[in-house]
């Protein structure tokens, strides 16, 4: 069993990218499965994420503040500024437009964690800089929302904010409780809690792409470009930043990961919650899902031969 759930967490990026293809090519199968099954699949996410994080994950908050500030400071400007300035390049749809918005103004996402790994990073900064984000996030994800697409459409900036303490944040504290008080059952389950995840991320995608299949094969075309060019510029300007400030390789590495890889699982779940009157909002965070795995090995592999 252990080594089946090796299997589906190394393999996720293909296991996702399946599921969109699927979803693709027989979308009234899954058609029927409701988007409001995201939140409690994005909270299984959370939860594992809480059972897996160390009271050492935090530490490095307060011993390395300065490598942490850069990065959420990196995190929370380069990706919600390139996803306002694509949006407008490539004149996307309003819809579209507060998708890509959204995957832009949420947290680095939890696979950033195992990419900073594979490429020989600061791990530690990586899980810090996530946990900060995801800490930060109730607050300013939905502010950087409403700055940047709150002339275009209602956002409900109370609304996110509850929404994300009740579907990243609880989950999380609950798993921290759980790690806690029950040390031998943790240290167990955290074998399968990657895989866990890596079924529940694609579960996701095949849920939004099931249901917007055919607008996705009738101009999907340029969101796909949009969300593969944020996520590239957001690794690429990561890197330069702590190029800029000579910072060491691994540190580079870890900022260049952790700002290029969002949760974009939350941006879906966001979009589903408080952006019912725009369906096509949940696309760019699906899109990026499938994408920043892909792009994730690679840029791991690119890094590693650096060295």
């Amino acid at each position: 069993m252990k080594k089946l759930c090796h299997y589906i967490s190394e393999y996720m990026a293909v296991l996702v990218l399946v599921a969109a293809v699927v979803a693709l090519a027989v979308p009234s199968v899954f058609s029927g499965i409701k988007p409001t099954v995201i939140n409690p699949l994005l909270g299984v996410i959370m939860f594992g994420m809480g059972m897996a994080l160390r009271l050492e994950d935090f530490r490095i908050v307060f011993s390395r503040p300065r490598d942490i500030i850069i990065g959420c400071l990196a995190q929370f400007t380069i990706m919600p500024l390139l996803a306002f300035a694509l949006s407008r390049l490539f004149a996307l749809d309003e819809a579209l437009a507060v998708g890509v918005v959204l995957v832009g103004c949420c947290p680095g996402g939890t696979a950033s964690n195992v990419i900073t790994y594979l490429a020989k990073g600061d791990l530690a900064l990586s899980v810090g800089m996530t946990a900060t984000s995801t800490v930060l996030a109730p607050v300013l994800t939905p502010l950087l929302v409403w700055l940047l697409a709150g002339k275009t459409v209602d956002v409900d900036v109370v609304g996110m904010l509850l929404s994300i303490l009740w579907v990243v944040i609880l989950p999380i504290v609950t798993g921290l409780v759980v790690k806690w008080l029950w040390p031998n059952f943790t240290e167990k389950a955290t074998a399968y809690l990657p895989a866990v995840s890596s079924l529940a991320i694609a579960f996701i995608v095949l849920i939004i792409f099931s249901a917007n299949a055919s607008k996705l094969l009738l101009g999907g075309l340029v969101i796909v470009v949009v969300v593969i060019l944020h996520n590239l510029c957001g690794l690429g300007l990561g890197w330069l930043i702590g190029r800029l400030l000579r910072l060491p390789d691994a540190k580079r590495k870890a900022i260049s990961i952790e700002v290029g890889m969002q949760n974009s699982g939350l941006a879906s779940s966001l979009a589903t919650l408080h952006f019912a009157a725009y369906p096509m909002a949940t696309i760019p965070g699906a899109i990026f899902s499938v994408w920043h795995n892909i792009s994730g090995a690679i840029v791991a592999h690119l890094y590693t031969k650096r060295g």
